[in-house]
């Protein structure tokens, strides 16, 4: 099969947007090129450009195909209709009995013809976030002006040009040239393939393997780290975005003036981060090391001692403006913040952060009792948490919210709970981020999101399938964990109840509670099912009564899957469905059959046996009050061998109508009486 090759090589392409466009060009190129079934597939892309390599097939054979038109007696307009569809004239029509029937030749067509035919209308609707024109009148657009681009196939150049009628499309046409390293080896040179490419491209200073200068940057940086005795503070998205920023990565490693290293670490990593893509390091005992890390694109002659210094005056310059908030920030209390807030505004229909000031004061004290928090420091907490919302240097790192407001309270003499519910109420963010676990961090971190959620239902600004914009998902994956990771006891139903009290001063009206509770629920089982745990369980489970206490919850649903795991479980879950099946069936019949059994109808042993099996669970209820779900899943597995022998010596569907009816209620209370535990019918599998 031939050998496809493809490069499109521009002016720096943001290192945001290479991954995505990597995988669009192997999209629509796999969608262009489906009649010549193209093969192994693979994608390249860096800062000046974005390749792709396949195996083809060398064309596409001649085809003849018939399509059935219209019938032969029907009016003109549709038979018209039908040739022009297909593209086709009278004269290639047939008549087959009642029918017209066209035949179609499709010619051969050969792997270069269609690729020719092809590329350039897949260039000219690349799907880029953001496009531009240069130069000239053409209305070809792309991310960065497009110099060259390489289409080979078997080492042939594919002939085509972007030319459109009168737009010269900067008059681009296909060919065998690209360029190597900017600085280090300029100019072009022929390539005949994926292989020559990547070969002649490393000669000339390119790395063109994405994953290949992160490893070498990760390596690199790590190594300098441990020289200085220190590592590398672990930042993957950083590290992605410097290699999509070089083409030949050297890691270099510079000093941090002595003056600056009182800055808050948090401060000097993302000041480094955000303006200079910096690395930043730690010392063995995790405070803020006087070295930092950065890639160069050039290997200079001097090892780099000149560009070291240049990048060490830039970063004393963005440390001094970071100095400069910082230091402006202190000279006023951060409660003195508070009142500016009700300016900013947190959301159109909710009022503004001073509003929600409000709100989260009154939340927080209602949530501390049922976390183990004090009260007085909940409040004081909610009260100062979004101060610093207007300092001088979140206003320049929004990244750093709730870190500098905590900052801020020790400076102010805040008591240390206040100051680190501060810094944590915004947690957790993510997966890799800790949930807080300090009792005065949890009442003001569920007081926050529980704000937000109910928020932003009452104003039916919902997660669609389209995008979530208030991060409303990750505020309830929030609230889970921390109350799972903090085995947290509390009615949810209440503290969303709670919460929606403070929305009606704006004329807000909330949405009942348990809508958000099934919406959390539903945020538990796609965790669960995350986890790799039987979220299908947690569904039968919160089925029975929309249980507000998530320890609770999981408790039971761990139960049913522990016994469903068994061998009695398997075959009770078995039997439960083989009732439930009869139940609906015979319930269309002339149902429903619920109502109490008859004893005396209990002719047969196996009848007697199930039905003291359902008295012996009795007090099934009263276990589950009582949170004893190990006795009560016990207790439960007693009905397997009463309903293995019922199925097996009974027949449900008797001559004798009492005694069917009987037989159909028997099963009626077992299928109840299963569900007072869980839903069973939800259970997958």
């Amino acid at each position: 099969m031939p050998a496809f090759f493809l490069e499109l090589f521009s002016e720096e392409i943001p290192a945001r947007m290479q991954a995505r466009a990597a995988d669009d060009l192997a999209r629509l190129l796999t969608e262009a090129f489906a009649p010549l079934a193209p093969s192994g597939v693979q994608t390249f892309y860096g800062p000046r450009r974005i390749a792709l390599s396949a195996t083809v097939e060398a064309g596409v054979a001649a085809v003849s195909t018939t399509e059935r038109g219209p019938r032969s007696n029907a009016p003109e307009q549709a038979l018209a209709g039908f040739l022009r569809k297909h593209g086709a004239s009278r004269e290639q029509l047939r008549q087959d009995g009642d029918y017209w029937v066209l035949e179609k030749q499709a010619e051969a067509v050969s792997a270069a013809s269609l690729i020719a035919d092809a590329v350039p209308a897949l260039l000219k609707r690349f799907p880029w976030p953001k496009s531009m024109r240069w130069g000239g009148t053409s209305n070809f657009t792309w991310v960065r002006p497009l110099r060259r681009i390489v289409c080979l196939l078997d080492g042939t150049v594919v002939p085509f040009a972007l030319k459109d009628g009168t737009d010269d499309g900067h008059g681009l046409t296909s060919g065998n040239q690209t360029e190597g390293h900017r600085f280090h080896a300029p100019g072009a040179f022929e390539v005949s393939g994926v292989e020559d490419w990547r070969t002649k491209l490393a000669e000339r200073h390119v790395m063109v393997d994405a994953a290949d200068r992160r490893k070498t940057i990760a390596t690199g940086v790590a190594a300098l780290a441990t020289a200085q005795n220190c590592t590398v503070v672990d930042d993957p998205g950083l590290l992605d975005e410097v290699a999509g920023l070089v083409e030949r990565p050297v890691p270099l490693l510079g000093r941090i003036a002595a003056e600056h290293m009182d800055l808050p670490p948090e401060v000097m990593q993302v000041s480094m981060r955000v303006n200079q893509r910096y690395f930043a390091l730690r010392t063995t005992d995790n405070k803020a090391a006087p070295w930092f890390a950065f890639v160069s694109n050039i290997a200079a002659d001097d090892d780099g001692a000149t560009i070291i210094a240049g990048n060490e005056r830039v970063l004393r310059a963005r440390f001094s403006d970071a100095r400069h908030f910082w230091d402006l920030d202190r000279k006023a209390r951060l409660e003195s913040r508070v009142p500016s807030l009700a300016h900013v505004t947190f959301q159109a229909k909710l009022g503004t952060q001073g509003d929600r000031v409000i709100r989260l004061k009154r939340l927080a004290d209602i949530v501390a009792p049922h976390v183990g928090a004090p009260q007085a420091m909940a409040e004081r907490a909610a009260e100062l948490m979004k101060a610093d919302l207007v300092s001088g240097m979140v206003g320049e790192f929004p990244e750093l919210q709730g870190v500098m407001g905590s900052y801020y309270a020790l400076h102010d003499g805040e008591p240390i709970e206040v100051a680190n519910a501060i810094r944590e109420h915004y947690a957790p963010r993510g997966p890799n981020e800790a949930a807080p676990s300090a009792p005065v961090s949890v009442a003001v971190a569920l007081a926050d999101k529980l704000d937000q959620l109910v928020g932003f239902f009452a104003i039916d600004e919902k997660p669609t399938g389209a995008g979530d914009p208030y991060a409303l998902r990750r505020a309830a994956l929030g609230i889970i964990r921390i109350i799972r990771e903090n085995g947290l006891r509390v009615s949810l139903l209440s503290l969303i109840d709670a919460a929606g009290h403070g929305f009606h001063r704006h004329g807000v009206h909330p949405v009942p509670p348990k809508e958000i509770l099934e919406f959390l629920a539903d945020r538990l089982r796609v965790q669960l099912r995350t986890e790799g745990a039987r979220h299908d369980v947690l569904t039968a489970v919160f089925a029975t009564g929309a249980d507000d206490d998530i320890v609770r919850l999981l408790a039971r649903a761990s139960a049913v899957a522990e016994l469903l795991g068994t061998e009695d479980g398997t075959n009770l879950l078995t039997a439960y469905r083989r009732a439930a099946n009869i139940l609906r069936i015979e319930d269309r019949k002339d149902g429903p059959h619920t109502g109490p059994t008859d004893p005396a109808l209990s002719r047969e042993p196996a009848e007697a046996g199930l039905e003291q099996a359902l008295i012996a669970l009795h007090d099934l209820d009263a276990k589950l009050a009582a949170e004893d779900y190990a006795g009560a899943m016990t207790a439960m597995a007693g009905l397997r061998a009463p309903l293995d022998t019922f199925f097996k010596d009974v027949t449900v569907n008797a001559p004798d109508p009492d005694l069917r009816r009987n037989r159909l209620r028997l099963l009626h209370r077992v299928r109840a009486t299963m569900d007072r535990v869980a839903d069973f019918s939800r259970i997958e599998g």
